[in-house]
């Protein structure tokens, strides 16, 4: 027989460990419902409107490389941590085949048992075809769950996974297109009975990525180069609930684009700069109407009435494209006084930027910036890495710096191994040759 909380015990705890996930997930972001009366505030221009989804897990940067980037990774050179960034890059990998391992202890500043680990790899088909296959392993440590008078009741380790397979294939010389089908599990509660919503249980839902991505050999200032342009719309699936009676939310559906240059200095010497461009193709929380106390105004149906945006409740494909222009537009446009839509969707937009240089391919330096609006989640971070590659296997590792003090990311790392399967080859070869 399962435990019965009541809505006032289970509610608070519910709420809770949502927004944990979210704040687990993504760092920091300030969110809540916007009024009339904020809308009309002092200081219109910022007002916080901020973009929340179930499973944000699925767009934190898993390994070392992007994460020491500043995010950056949807068209840089081609790792085993691409199915993650942009499944199409696989076709161009040079390796037969390959895995890596990656592991981040998250949010150690505030607590000491949440960690996310990440495990990738690949193998070429042929000359145009890679597969590929991901685990992504999100732990949000340990609840004790306490009845009314504060005994002990259970405990329980909300967690979240997904599993990706992934396929790439060469459309011409310079250019892949890739798909990678996600299963996504999402276990926050551990089932636990809740009065007026019935049992709780894991979210669960399905999603898939449809990338492209385009090298081509260049030259700039007389050195060879090579130029990537890449794009992955990920998270396109099934919004996910952890009730029977509860609304169901929607998985981070996610647009990235960007580029990147690998110019060849020398013979030992080769650098890379990356730029990322990411919006969320999801609904854009609108503003309710209240009235002089504050309160919500509901309609005949029992909801509440929208004042600026669009019902946030639709379906996945109008929530993708209506994702472009349904900001309630809480920014002010200056010249005219009036609230802008646009504006408030350029302010949607994450900026990744970075730099990787290799010595001698075997020794690597890399750095980056990444930057969120303050009103749609104030994150703001440097990053800094470095990776070690030997025959076999290479090392990275990332470090974040956020611009405000007292962050939740403060001291964030990040730790990749990648293993090397025609490294393997090369050293038997090497030692049959002696």
């Amino acid at each position: 027989m399962p435990l019965i909380w009541t809505d006032s015990q289970m509610k608070p705890l519910l709420r809770r460990i949502l927004t944990v996930s979210v704040l687990c997930s993504l760092g920091f972001s300030s969110f809540g419902q916007i009024s009339s009366y904020q809308l009309n505030g002092l200081d219109d221009d910022n007002v916080v409107n901020t973009i929340t989804t179930a499973v944000p897990l699925l767009m934190i940067s898993p390994d070392a490389r992007a994460g020491a980037m500043g995010d950056a990774g949807v068209a840089t050179t081609p790792d085993a941590n691409s199915i993650h960034w942009n499944p199409a890059k696989l076709a161009f990998i040079k390796d037969d085949m390959g895995f890596a391992v990656s592991y981040t202890p998250w949010l150690r500043a505030l607590v000491p048992d949440i960690n996310l680990a990440y495990l990738s790899g690949y193998k070429r088909i042929d000359d145009k075809q890679t597969i590929g296959a991901t685990l992504l392993y999100f732990s949000l440590g340990n609840i004790v769950f306490t009845n009314i008078v504060g005994e002990v009741t259970g405990e329980f380790n909300p967690n979240e996974f997904a599993f990706d397979l992934a396929y790439s294939n060469k459309l011409g010389d310079n250019i892949a297109g890739g798909i990678a089908l996600r299963y996504i599990y999402s276990n926050l509660t551990g089932g636990y009975y809740i009065e007026s919503a019935g049992e709780s249980r894991p979210g669960q839902s399905v999603a898939a990525d449809v990338s492209v991505f385009y090298q081509d050999d260049i030259t700039v200032g007389e050195k060879d180069a090579t130029l990537g342009l890449g794009m992955n719309i990920s998270n396109i699936g099934a919004k996910i609930s952890y009730t029977e009676t509860a609304d169901q939310d929607f998985i981070p559906i996610n647009m990235r684009i960007g580029s990147a240059l690998t110019i060849e200095l020398d013979e030992y010497n080769t650098i890379m700069f990356a730029a990322d461009i990411n919006k969320l193709l999801v609904p854009t929380p609108p503003i309710y109407e209240t009235d002089s106390d504050g309160n919500p105004v509901v309609n005949s149906s029992g909801q509440n009435v929208i004042l600026y945006g669009k019902d946030p409740n639709r379906s996945i494909v109008s929530g993708m494209f209506g994702s472009f222009s349904d900001a309630p537009g809480v920014v002010i446009d200056g010249s005219t006084g009036e609230r802008s839509v646009f504006r408030e969707e350029m302010r949607e937009l994450t900026y990744s930027a970075g730099v990787e240089y290799w010595y001698d391919k075997q020794f690597a330096i890399r750095g980056g910036y990444f930057h969120e609006h303050a009103t749609k989640g104030a994150r703001k971070y440097f990053t800094l890495g470095a990776g070690l590659k030997y025959q076999v296997f290479g090392l990275d590792f990332a470090y974040l710096i956020p611009t405000a003090t007292r962050h939740p990311l403060e001291n964030t790392l990040r730790f990749t191994l990648v293993f090397d399967f025609e490294g393997f080859k090369d050293q038997g070869s090497n030692e049959i040759s002696r």
